[in-house]
């Protein structure tokens, strides 16, 4: 595991528990609004495996859950056994992913260690090149549809990234059969970016007030939809 970063404490990323987060190095998307830029390669800064232990050893009674952000955590070595460590010693664990390596979230269903996943689903079909550089969207269906069979829990996550209308987010809600849970992120500017990715991450994005008046016609669409 090569992990980038740690955020010691968190009430919000894994609900209803108390948790940290683990940021894994390494990401095959390349989304223009990332605001983990800094994680994207798999080279660079990295805390030892050692370091992490030891952290993780002092919280046990502390924090009830571990959040395994990234980057992408499915690009990682060695992620069933870490997932198979944190069990053992306690903690409810939770994966954050960007959907494109179905075959390694079908394998950790079966192993039942995960107690939640969190899936993004970027954009729609015809999107997913222009905003993660990426053909991903067929990756990231296979992956709900398995999250689906294996009745694992889990929810759908969708960034508000700017020139994304309401009727693109339509299509969006839209390109999914009914998900237990579909949370809106507002977009952040992100502190790092590319040069040449600036105009457009200064163009319009949905704001709550836009996002409130459509409410009533998004919901039908995904019944289960709450915004952040």
């Amino acid at each position: 595991m090569i992990i980038g970063g740690i955020q010691k404490t968190s009430t919000i990323d894994f609900p209803g528990v108390l948790s940290c987060v683990l940021f894994c190095r390494g990401c095959d998307l390349n989304c223009f609004y990332c605001h983990n830029r800094e994680l994207i390669y798999s080279f660079g800064k990295s805390l030892d495996d050692e370091s992490v232990r030891e952290f993780l050893e002092k919280r046990r009674g502390l924090l009830d859950g571990v959040v395994i952000s990234g980057g992408e955590p499915t690009l990682q070595k060695g992620l069933k056994e870490f997932i198979a460590e944190l069990k053992k010693l306690g903690y409810k664990v939770k994966l954050d992913t960007n959907g494109q390596h179905p075959d390694t979230i079908k394998e950790l269903c079966e192993d039942s260690n995960l107690d939640y996943v969190a899936v993004d689903v970027k954009a729609t079909l015809y999107d997913y090149p222009s905003v993660c550089e990426e053909d991903g969207f067929m990756n990231t269906a296979e992956t709900v549809e398995i999250l689906t069979e294996s009745e694992m829990p889990f929810e759908v996550r969708t960034t508000l990234y700017p020139g994304l209308t309401v009727d693109g987010l339509s299509l969006v809600l839209a390109s999914l059969p009914v998900m237990p849970l579909w949370r809106l992120n507002y977009f952040r500017m992100p502190q790092k970016y590319r040069e040449y990715d600036e105009e457009r991450l200064r163009e319009y994005a949905l704001t709550q007030q836009d996002v409130e008046k459509a409410l009533p016609e998004l919901l039908k669409i995904q019944p289960n939809l709450v915004c952040e």
